[in-house]
């Protein structure tokens, strides 16, 4: 697999572009499934990343021809011994969508809510990326962390999820430092409240009555999320910040 530099569009030549590869977490619902509808259909390539079989076995049956793999990103070291799927050498984009929330204040931190948080929304981007790297820069690929507008104010009730977010954020920023030599952008996007099913779990932590209508459309961050991978190869979009709109 040769990765390319351009869009999805075609080549300079006006011929069909070739097929681009991209590694997905986060795609059984929300924002992540959104990306991934998208890509597959327009023929790409797709390797997604699941927490169990029960939810492989779903990716694959919506998701004809993606590899699907089985990996807890809860679990650093099956994480760090997962590699790429054989034959796939240079990689388009990696789209870091999953994660999670606990929300509570300071004094009431659960350690394992702190550990299971920071394990999935920061360790695991960060061994995923790590892995990746070679790939993306063959490719000449993006890496798009979704992260979260507690990645950019932390509010009462929201530590451990800010903190994982903040971090997650300073790491974006060194890599997109480290390798633009190499020739890989970093994108961040930073979503407000969006209508997925973690949005109605914070509603229920919160004890407040959930009205999707009132949030972002999935598909909508999921556009943004694009826009940064198929930007033309002269600019990179370092951050986008993606509130709901007035209603």
């Amino acid at each position: 697999m040769t990765g390319t530099t351009g869009g999805p569009t075609g080549d300079a030549s006006g011929g069909a572009a070739p097929r681009r590869t991209h590694v997905v977490t986060g795609a059984g619902s929300g924002i992540g499934r959104a990306a991934a509808d998208r890509l597959h259909a327009r023929g790409d390539r797709l390797v997604l990343l699941a927490r169990t079989e029960e939810r492989a076995g779903a990716l694959r049956t919506a998701y004809d021809g993606a590899v699907v793999e089985v990996v807890d990103l809860a679990d650093p070291a099956a994480l760090a011994a997962w590699t790429l799927p054989e034959g796939i050498d240079a990689l388009d984009s990696v789209l870091h969508v999953a994660g999670v929330v606990h929300l509570g204040p300071v004094a009431e931190l659960d350690d394992a809510a702190w550990h299971e948080t920071m394990t999935v929304n920061l360790t695991a981007p960060v061994l995923l990326t790590r892995a990746l790297l070679p790939a993306l820069r063959a490719a000449r690929g993006t890496a798009v962390f979704v992260n979260s507008s507690a990645g950019r104010v932390g509010h009462a009730g929201w530590a451990s999820y800010a903190a994982s977010k903040f971090g997650l954020r300073g790491f974006a920023d060194a890599l997109r430092e480290e390798e633009a030599a190499n020739g890989v952008r970093v994108s961040t996007v930073y979503p407000g409240r969006t209508a997925t099913p973690m949005q109605e779990s914070v509603h229920a932590q919160e004890g407040a009555d959930y009205d999707a209508e009132r949030w972002i459309d999935p598909a909508t961050v999921a556009a943004a999320v694009l826009t940064c991978v198929d930007l033309p190869r002269d600019a990179t979009m370092p951050e986008v910040v993606v509130k709901p709109g007035p209603r």
